[in-house]
């Protein structure tokens, strides 16, 4: 009852500092999306945006440029409190970054500014190391869940996320309290959330799990193809321009161009209107491919945001355009798509099955667990965090990668 009473209590303060910050950020998100796409004209200052957010980084935020893998890095080893301004730059440059035209998610913010904001609670509250991992957990499983609605996927998310093969079960309690409580402040602040319908699903057969290992092939493919290509970008960018600042400044300048001459915004922002329509009509093939480009180059040049909501963009998008090919419904393809290629690109594949249930509605369950599944095994050891650390290997002939790092096994 003691152990109960207090991260219940702690929880508490987890889930009102983050939902409330969540529901602010989500407006601001709108807000921003909203009058970028009524004055297109802003594009064309991406890049002196992103030279500010570099500028911003380079002078007063070297320590907490990692991102998300700080978070991963301070749960795993944890050193000195995460530095309160991760949450008000990261908020900052994620906002500035959907205002000029980058393409990001909200994910990678919602999850730093979380655990910056918790962290901070670590002294007051007399947490020893053991403690303080659990509530960086708790953090982003609120950070997680009241961004997207979805808590019980949160929860495992936080859970999942930092250990690939393993979760930390003596976290569990202070991370569906919080995920849960951070998603009802977020509510009562009346911020809404995306409602994605799958219109038919079919009774299961062996046929059709058939199909779906096959979409599960191409979704867990695409996956490793994005985490890949996304960190050798990075790493191109940091070795051939020296200056960090003019890293944004020149993806500003290649983004935009890129937005002027295909003549459309569809592949910048968040990509939501993209994202319902796939779930109605048959898109072309080429949709995933230029998400996945810009996307790469906004977030590899150091514009900030997450890469979940292009993720999510990217899978139901491949997803529908591979209902030509594989005979699903669909909505129903598009919706696996949507939480495989995630599940793939972050090895969180039980989070990822939670938030098609959250979503989609339990009728999908038995499709999109096939896909998330193949996914993550089809995705090796790669991931968009390589700070993850391999708890199990996903195939026996890769046993001396366990307890490395994502980033230590690739080398």
């Amino acid at each position: 009852m003691p152990y109960l009473i207090k991260w219940f209590l702690i929880s508490s303060i987890i889930g009102i500092c983050v939902g409330s910050v969540s529901a602010g950020f989500l407006v601001s998100l709108d807000w921003a999306t909203s009058f970028r796409e009524s004055h297109l004209w802003l594009i064309a200052l991406l890049p002196i945006s992103g030279l500010l957010i570099g500028l911003l980084y380079t002078y007063f935020g070297k320590d907490i440029e990692a991102g998300n893998n700080l978070l991963l890095d301070s749960i795993h080893n944890p050193k000195e409190t995460i530095p309160f301004r991760m949450a008000a730059f990261v908020y900052l440059g994620t906002i500035a970054t959907h205002f000029f035209g980058g393409s990001a998610g909200r994910e990678g913010t919602a999850l730093q500014m979380a655990a910056a904001i918790v962290d901070q609670f670590t002294k007051p509250l007399k947490l020893n190391v053991s403690e303080r991992k659990i509530l960086l957990i708790a953090g982003i499983s609120a950070g997680f869940g009241s961004v997207f609605g979805t808590p019980l996927a949160g929860a495992i998310f936080g859970l999942e996320v930092f250990l690939i093969g393993r979760i930390r079960y003596n976290a569990i309690f202070p991370a569906f309290a919080s995920a849960i409580l951070a998603d009802l402040v977020t509510n009562l602040w009346q911020v809404k959330h995306i409602h994605y319908h799958i219109g038919f699903i079919p009774q299961i057969s062996l046929l059709l799990i058939l199909y779906s290992i096959m979409a599960g092939i191409a979704f867990g493919l695409c996956a490793a193809l994005f985490s890949k290509i996304i960190h050798a970008t990075t790493t191109l960018f940091k070795t051939r321009i020296v200056y960090p600042p003019l890293r944004p400044f020149m993806g500003g300048i290649i983004v935009a161009l890129a937005v002027l001459i295909i003549g459309t915004t569809r592949y910048i922002g968040l990509g939501i209107p993209t994202i319902v329509q796939a779930f109605d009509e048959q898109l072309p093939m080429y949709d995933f491919a230029l998400k996945m480009a810009f996307t790469i180059i906004t977030l590899s040049a150091g514009f900030k945001g997450g890469e979940v909501t292009p993720l999510f963009f990217i899978g139901a998008t491949l997803g529908s355009a591979l209902s030509l090919f594989i005979p699903l419904p669909t909505g129903l393809l598009a919706g696996m798509g949507f939480v495989a290629v995630f599940a793939g690109a972050t090895n969180t594949p039980l989070a990822c099955m939670l938030m098609a249930i959250e979503i989609f509605g339990v009728e999908c369950s038995i499709y999109a667990a096939i896909a998330c599944v193949v996914s993550y095994l089809l995705s090796g050891h790669n991931s968009i965090y390589n700070s993850q650390v391999i708890g199990e290997v996903k195939h026996s002939q890769f046993e001396n990668h366990s307890g490395k790092t994502i980033n230590e096994a690739k080398n």
